[in-house]
């Protein structure tokens, strides 16, 4: 945990094998990180940020949030093909998930809306799952074609367009929140594994060490308006609505070694910040 206008390190949350995502429950004082490795919610406490417990969940725990609407924790778990239902309160040494729900498809990364739905893409099926978080059953599946291998999800909440970061082929997706009707495709960089979306614009970021900003640049027409460069395997990240500012973390890393995943140096571990120009 770091300081956003710093980067100092305000605390380390210890003992998982494979974090994946961090939600926040600011009532119940707690935060939950997902663990892929051992297939568990780390959840620690607000305050202290000392660590409270494990709960276990489902194979492949990756993408977290909390919904405000329902005063749950999400989470998604890719080889389980499932959303996993958590309380804020949950017991964390002995709880167990209040729910699981089906999604048909194996999940990446999810995003809610703030009006009772959450959006799933399954990089398995290239589509959308749409669920009803109060009856917590999937009500809809959507296509993203032409973006396939869906993997990053954010939403203008504002606008009800979603903006989905598709890897076969390189697209970024503008898709209505309401309908499912795709409203415009435009390329972006390679290795996309987040989205992000502020002030107008989304974001692709991409292991290629490229930015995609994805702009309408004219009434009903998207398209990507500019590539900023980034450093390789920032191909996750988050955005701050007050500043502007999009994080993103990486390292450096070693020369791959066939198909496998470049391993990263030890100790050089960093975040990127890309800010508007002034």
């Amino acid at each position: 945990m770091i300081k956003a206008d710093t980067g100092a390190v305000v605390a380390n949350i210890p003992g998982q094998k494979r974090n994946h995502g961090v939600a926040l429950a600011p009532a119940a004082h707690r935060g939950f990180i997902t663990d892929g490795g051992d297939a568990t919610v780390t959840i620690f406490d607000l305050r202290t940020n000392q660590v409270l417990g494990k709960v276990k969940v489902l194979e492949d725990a990756d993408g977290i949030a909390y919904d405000a609407v329902t005063d749950k924790v999400l989470l998604v778990c890719g080889d389980a093909s499932a959303m996993v239902v958590l309380s804020p309160g949950v017991d964390p040494i002995n709880g167990k998930p209040d729910a699981v729900i089906d999604l048909g498809g194996k999940p990446e990364s999810f995003i809610v809306d703030g009006h009772g739905k959450a959006y799933v893409d399954l990089e398995d099926k290239d589509a959308i799952a749409v669920v009803d978080l109060k009856t917590q059953k999937v009500e809809a599946r959507w296509p993203t074609t032409p973006g396939g291998s869906p993997v990053g999800l954010a939403i203008d909440g504002a606008h009800r367009r979603l903006f989905i970061g598709c890897r076969k082929p390189q697209n970024m997706v503008v898709m209505d929140c309401d309908t499912g009707k795709v409203l415009g495709v435009t390329p972006i960089g390679r290795g996309v594994d987040a989205c992000g979306f502020d002030d107008g614009f989304g974001f692709a970021s991409c292991g290629d060490g490229t930015l995609s900003v994805v702009g309408e640049d004219a009434p009903g027409h998207f398209a990507t308006v500019q590539s900023v460069a980034t450093r390789p395997g920032a191909r996750t990240s988050a955005v701050d609505p007050l500043t502007h500012t999009v994080y993103l973390p990486t390292a450096e890393f070693f020369p791959a070694e066939g198909k496998a995943r470049p391993k990263a140096k030890p100790g050089t571990f960093m975040i990127v910040k890309v800010g508007r120009a002034s």
